[in-house]
C-alpha cells in the first residue's frame, strides 16, 4: 500500500512540475496532450526553414546535420524562413601536459552565430558553442582521425542544439496563439 502511495505521490509531482512537450500543443484541458490525435504543425512549420550555406568544412557538417534535423524529407521549394548559420571562432587548448612541456591531450571551443530571418526579418538569433576535447597520441594519424572525429561530434552538438532552440521558438509562438495558421 505505501509502495502505491508513493507511485501516486510521484506522479502528481511530475504532473505539477510544467514538462510540457515541446513538439505539441495541448489539444483540450483535460489534462492529457493529444486526446488520441496528433498535431504536427510545429514540425511541419519548422519543415519550412532553408538552412542556407555555411562557409568551411565545419559550416558544411554543421548545415548536413541541420538538414537531417529540421528538414528530413529535403529541402522547402518555397521556404517561409531562412536560417543563416555563421562559424564564430575555434579556440584550441591544450591539456595535460608532460615534464617536456608537450601535450596529451587538447580540448576545443567551435562557436558559431546563427540567425533566423522571415520576410527580411529577424525573428530568432543567438550563439551556439560546443566543447569538445581528444587525445593527442604518439602516430600522427591518429590524431589526425581524432581531430576530424571531435570536429563531427561538435558540428552534431551545435546542430541539435540550434534545432532544440528553433523547436522552443515556434512552440512558444504556437502556444501563444490560437490558431497554428496565424504564424
Amino acid at each position: 500500500m505505501k509502495k502505491i502511495l508513493a507511485l501516486g505521490l510521484v506522479l502528481s509531482l511530475l504532473a505539477a512540475c510544467g514538462f510540457e512537450p515541446l513538439y505539441a500543443k495541448k489539444q483540450n484541458n483535460t489534462g492529457w496532450y493529444f486526446g488520441g490525435k496528433f498535431d504536427t504543425s510545429i514540425t511541419n512549420e519548422m519543415e519550412q526553414i532553408s538552412v542556407e550555406p555555411i562557409a568551411e568544412r565545419f559550416g558544411q557538417q554543421i548545415r548536413n546535420q541541420l538538414l537531417d534535423l529540421i528538414t528530413p524529407l529535403g529541402s522547402p521549394k518555397k521556404p517561409k524562413y531562412r536560417l543563416y548559420v555563421t562559424p564564430a571562432n575555434k579556440q584550441v587548448t591544450q591539456q595535460a601536459l608532460r615534464k617536456d612541456i608537450t601535450a596529451t591531450r587538447e580540448r576545443v571551443r567551435y562557436s558559431v552565430r546563427y540567425k533566423l530571418v522571415a520576410n527580411g526579418k529577424t525573428l530568432l538569433s543567438g550563439n551556439s558553442i560546443s566543447f569538445v576535447s581528444y587525445d593527442i597520441l604518439s602516430n600522427p594519424y591518429s590524431t589526425t582521425m581524432a581531430q576530424k572525429k571531435t570536429e563531427e561530434d561538435a558540428a552534431k552538438i551545435i546542430a541539435n542544439d540550434i534545432a532544440l532552440r528553433l523547436g522552443a521558438y515556434f512552440h512558444k509562438e504556437m502556444y501563444n496563439k490560437d490558431s497554428y495558421g496565424d504564424l
